[in-house]
């Protein structure tokens, strides 16, 4: 061999290594390929079919070791079947849920830079409806449950997975119609939630790691407005959209009262260490009794602050008129409300018609399946569970070993999630991943929605170790 073959030779086995090197560990690569096979099927309410990503997480399941016993299928009609399964234990301890959607928002070919429902990898991110929201983490629980089964591991307590319908839409709810229906199969201690981010970043540098234990109730409010119409070159000042738009000017400067509870509380108190100068002295004075007003003003400024500390609510949809040429009989706007615990929809309804002083505009609730009534339930968020320590011991151990000298901070969706259904039945949720997100690049629910392969790689890793840890034996 002379040197040049044998240059050539060691380049080749360089260039080997430094493939090996970039390549995913096994565990890696199933939860990408679980991954892409999730977001390739779409699942949104017009034209998708979530029971068709709950077969195929079940056909996974079954290759890896799950049986028919361990396994179910089902729910109100073919297209909304909801996958349940269980990964049996000793029976030590009662069993803990893991809970996650499978359907998405709806997403436009023409809105996006590439086809949604497409797995893209691109410049170190995974492209695609769902991305975010919030297939990485079932592709993830999928993952963790098929390795323990393949290693044998026997829990301290049944761990239960359920893939689920109509989060994002659609009439089918899947966790409602669970625990309506089928109680016993999906009964739990506390119910771990992967539907949001867990680690905050801030220019691609970890800052703290959230722990979601409280949300908001989530409400939509029909506002109307009606006049007899008639021919457009005899214009009236009581134009119904003159009307309704006017009213939406006055909801836009409704302020709803600053408010915080146990769990915003320990938000602001641990972030407060985290932040500085003006903001942190803000946090701090927030904490007071009462609240400092300035302080209040300054935060809310800032849109997340602003939703952690008031009860909010933005018109959504809007339509109006019936013809070019004529003065519109009706216009009619969604305002879309997240309620901070404690206040049923009806009084916030009841305040919403309070702010617009408008006797021409009409409040009504819209529910879940669309229908409108003239009163709100009464139905509020319920009080943030206690932090059980069988939880939060393994968390922070592990996230300080993922992430050296960051805080657990525990902090209250902005949103809402299917946890509002199992926290009114007395199950705590807590909403708990390995997902790292910068703050300018969330796009749940938004065009070119991505994922860092990092962050879900790394996601990937801490999830599993994290419900292997709690609930060792």
């Amino acid at each position: 061999m002379n040197a040049w073959q044998a240059s050539v030779i060691f380049c080749a086995l360089l260039s080997g290594a430094a493939v090996k090197a970039q390549s995913p560990k096994a565990e890696d690569a199933l939860a990408r390929d679980i991954f892409k096979e999730l977001i390739q099927i779409n699942t949104t309410d017009s034209v998708g079919n979530v029971t068709a990503a709950a077969q195929a997480m079940a056909a996974r399941l079954r290759q890896a070791g799950f049986t028919d016993a361990d396994m179910q299928l089902l729910g109100p009609n073919d297209n909304k079947l909801n996958l349940v399964v269980r990964l049996r234990g000793t029976g030590k301890h009662k069993p803990v849920l893991l809970m996650g959607h499978l359907d998405v928002v709806e997403a436009r070919r023409e809105d996006w830079s590439m086809d949604p429902f497409k797995f893209v990898e691109k410049d170190g991110y995974f492209y695609g409806r769902g991305t975010q929201d919030m297939k990485n983490g079932d592709a993830i629980m999928v993952t963790s449950l098929i390795r323990l089964k393949q290693e044998k591991f026997k829990p301290s307590r049944d761990i239960i997975l359920i893939l689920t319908a109509d989060e994002e839409g659609g009439k089918s709810n899947g966790v409602d119609w669970l625990l309506k229906n089928h109680r016993e199969l999906i009964d739990a201690e506390f119910a771990l939630n992967h539907d949001d981010f867990s680690v905050v970043s801030t220019g691609g540098t970890p800052q703290f790691y959230k722990l979601q234990a409280s949300e908001k109730v989530y409400a939509d409010f029909q506002l109307s407005a009606e006049n007899h119409g008639g021919h457009s070159s005899e214009p009236e000042p009581d134009n119904a959209i003159y009307a309704l738009v006017n009213a939406l000017a006055r909801l836009q400067k409704h302020v709803f009262a600053p408010e915080l509870n146990a769990v915003t509380r320990g938000y602001y108190e641990k972030m407060s260490r985290i932040e500085t100068g003006q903001r942190a002295a803000d946090m701090r004075a927030i904490l007071n009794d009462p609240p400092g007003p300035a302080a209040v003003a300054r935060l809310s400024e800032d849109i997340t602050d602003n939703a952690i500390l008031h009860t909010t609510c933005v018109p959504t949809r809007l339509q109006g008129g019936h013809a070019n040429n004529a003065l519109p009989q009706q216009a009619v706007a969604n305002v879309n409300c997240r309620i901070l615990p404690g206040h049923p929809p009806e009084s916030i309804r009841q305040e919403i018609i309070g702010a617009l002083a408008d006797p021409r505009i009409t409040v009504r609730f819209v529910a879940d399946n669309f229908e409108v009534s003239d009163t709100a339930p009464e139905r509020r968020a319920y009080p943030p569970p206690p932090l059980n320590p069988v939880m939060m011991k393994p968390l922070e151990k592990l996230v300080s070993q993922f992430w050296p000298g960051m805080l657990v901070v525990p902090a209250q969706s902005l949103g809402a999630t299917d946890g509002v259904y199992l926290n009114a039945v007395g199950m705590p949720v807590f909403v708990l991943t390995g997902i790292e997100i910068d703050r300018d690049d969330v796009r749940m629910h938004g065009q070119d929605e991505r994922l860092g392969v990092a962050s879900f790689y790394k996601g990937n890793e801490f999830f599993y170790q994290y419900i292997k840890a709690m609930t060792a034996r």
